[in-house]
């Protein structure tokens, strides 16, 4: 059962969440839904590999038509951030290396959509099947493409996954749990508290009873089960099962009596069903994204004061200042999205370029939008009028072609100035500016150059 909110509740409940837990766990960062690159060298994943030393398999149910979205588009195909929902769940488990198959389950008429969204994002791990008529019908239509023992490419596991392809933010720790929970009870689930009580109405739609909310839990993905015991029940279920069913824990324990073994989930573990669900998942997306940031500053003694005068500043995010030399980007190109290029003349915007290169070369930009702030420190009394009208055409031109590669490119100009009192504000305003950008990733904003 899941309960509806406002979008903002949705927004401020799950957010606030996250940063009380990672407020209070100095070893454990922020995860919801494992978005980085580099949250797959995390330690859960390591422990994953040594404590899952048996084959593990997901099946994704990706048929919705999305008919409470309101929407002409299936949810599981909306875009965030220029990228379809479903990708963002697919790499949650394919960046676990403990996790094999990932075998999605769609309508035939998205076969074509879905086969390119793999190619564009590349996904390695993923085998596409034709859905059934209802949900319980998909997820066993999943299932049956590992009991070929003629298909090397999508080998029988022993513990497989159910999870919904719209619930993109699943955290390795809630997996290696319910992974490991199935294969020893042979199925288990995730679990949240009820947010609303439940009541029971009479037919004339006057209230009958309520339930005692503390006894009772909402049903959440994902859910584990020995392949075997799955794929048994639902060779046994009913045709009633197939039409009307929900819950594949109980076809689990009414046909093979497996009674699931029930892991508390945390609460990023909700489900895109609305379409104000889609601007919650968007803010948690970008505010995990806009977490750390590269600060990279040029050789004047000016540039490299102004960077530790904003890494200063900038302290609700990660940060690292690093010299402009080529040799020593390199490390740090895949460790953040968000890079700031601190200059102090005007034609250096174009030593980005370089980087762009390396982000097409690494493929950085390939799932999430980079955002490149070019910080350009006026020495002197020239204002943005009066600079040449072919360096701020090309700056725009620039941004305006690495857009195409999913680079958001902004400028902001700030003057320097020995009176304490206007340098504060000014560097007040670059820190706003700044913070705003690599947050909203306005795409619109690109190739403006903004005045601090």
């Amino acid at each position: 059962m899941n309960t509806a909110a406002t979008s903002e509740e949705l927004i401020i409940r799950t957010l606030g969440e996250m940063q009380q837990e990672r407020c209070s766990s100095s070893d454990r960062p922020l995860d919801p839904g494992c978005l980085l690159e580099r949250d797959a060298e995390r330690s859960a994943d390591r422990l994953g590999c040594a404590a899952v030393d048996f084959p593990v398999a997901v099946v994704l149910p990706a048929g919705g038509s999305g008919e409470r979205m309101g929407l002409a588009t299936p949810k599981q195909f909306c875009t965030i951030l220029n990228r379809p929902l479903i990708s963002y769940t697919i790499q949650a488990f394919e960046r676990l290396s403990w996790i094999g198959t990932v075998v999605v389950v769609l309508a035939k008429e998205n076969h074509d959509l879905m086969l390119n969204i793999v190619q564009k994002f590349n996904h390695t791990k993923v085998k596409v099947v034709h859905g059934g008529t209802t949900r319980h019908r998909s997820i066993f239509n999943g299932l049956q493409a590992f009991s070929s023992t003629t298909d090397s490419l999508t080998p029988k596991p022993k513990v497989v996954i159910i999870h919904d392809a719209v619930r993109p933010f699943v955290e390795e720790d809630v997996l290696l749990k319910i992974t490991l929970a199935a294969k020893e009870q042979g199925a288990s689930g995730a679990i949240r508290p009820l947010v609303s009580t439940v009541i029971a109405t009479t037919s004339e739609g006057y209230l009958d009873h309520s339930l005692e909310r503390a006894k009772y839990r909402a049903s959440e993905m994902p859910q584990g089960f020995l392949y075997d015991i799955i794929f048994q029940a639902y060779q046994r279920c009913s045709e009633f099962d197939f039409e009307f069913g929900t819950e594949c824990l109980h076809l689990a324990l009414q046909y093979c009596g497996t009674n699931a073994k029930l892991i508390e989930g945390p609460p990023t573990l909700w489900k895109v069903t609305y379409k104000r669900d889609l601007a919650a998942a968007e803010a948690i997306i970008k505010e995990t994204l806009s977490m750390s940031a590269c600060i990279i500053a040029g050789a004047e003694a000016e540039a490299v004061e102004l960077a530790k005068t904003l890494q200063k500043n900038l302290n609700m995010m990660e940060t690292d200042v690093i010299p402009c030399a080529k040799e020593s980007n390199t490390e740090y190109l895949s460790k953040t999205q968000n890079f700031i290029h601190i200059s102090t003349t005007a034609s250096n915007f174009l030593g980005t370029l370089d980087m762009v290169k390396r982000f097409e070369d690494t493929d950085h930009t390939r799932l999430y939008p980079v955002v490149v702030v070019w910080v350009q420190l006026n020495m002197t009394k020239q204002s943005v009028d009066s600079q040449k009208t072919d360096e701020l055409t090309a700056f725009r031109s620039l941004a305006s072609e690495v857009i195409q590669g999913n680079v958001l490119l902004y400028g902001i100009q700030i003057d320097h100035t020995k009176v304490p009192e206007q340098w504060e504000r000014s560097l007040e305003r670059l820190t706003q500016i700044t913070v705003a950008l690599i947050r909203d990733r306005n795409a619109a904003l690109t190739g403006q150059l903004l005045h601090a």
